[in-house]
């Protein structure tokens, strides 16, 4: 890949890109974890934006989790789990870098479709890892994505002594 953006992941991984990008849209707010100054992690609420063919996201100046990634931008962003306590909507995480965007024009075309409270921060997601887990039957099923590795699925169920993996 030349570019390690959302757009890449898509086209390594169509149908598992388009999954995991409904699992996100389910939800307004979803959880971040960045890395303190001090090394620990840190966990806070966050929007994410799909548009022009790549993931955002968007915060609000000099706010904690801004400052995390703009001094370190590996994150984690994980789905929001909805409402129910079935997980039947399974599990979505992004793993990756968090590539703060300065450029006048792209911040102006984002505000342009997205209209955000400004003034922002915003962060263009390079994927490092794509995650998915769910329960299909009685398996615990995960699927996971690497830049220039197609999607690995492992499955689990409770008789199992090993995952099984495909």
């Amino acid at each position: 890949m030349t570019k390690s953006g959302w757009t890449e992941f898509e086209a390594a991984e169509p149908e598992f890109a388009v999954a995991v990008r409904q699992r996100f849209q389910q939800y307004r707010h979803h959880v971040l974890a960045t890395i303190r100054k001090d090394g620990s992690p840190r966990v806070t609420g966050l929007e994410v934006t799909f548009v022009h063919g790549e993931l955002w996201l968007g915060m609000m100046p000099n706010s904690r989790k801004a400052q995390d990634l703009r001094r370190g931008p590996r994150f984690a962003v994980q789905a929001n789990p909805g409402p129910d306590d079935d997980m039947r909507d399974g599990d979505a995480r992004i793993s990756g870098r968090a590539v703060e965007v300065t450029d006048p024009e792209e911040i102006a075309r984002f505000s342009g479709e997205v209209k955000p409270p400004e003034p922002f921060h915003l962060f263009r997601v390079e994927p490092t890892e794509v995650v998915t887990t769910s329960i299909e039957a009685e398996t615990l099923v995960v699927r996971a994505w690497r830049p220039g590795r197609p999607v690995r699925t492992i499955r689990r169920g409770n008789s199992d002594e090993a995952a099984q993996e495909e």
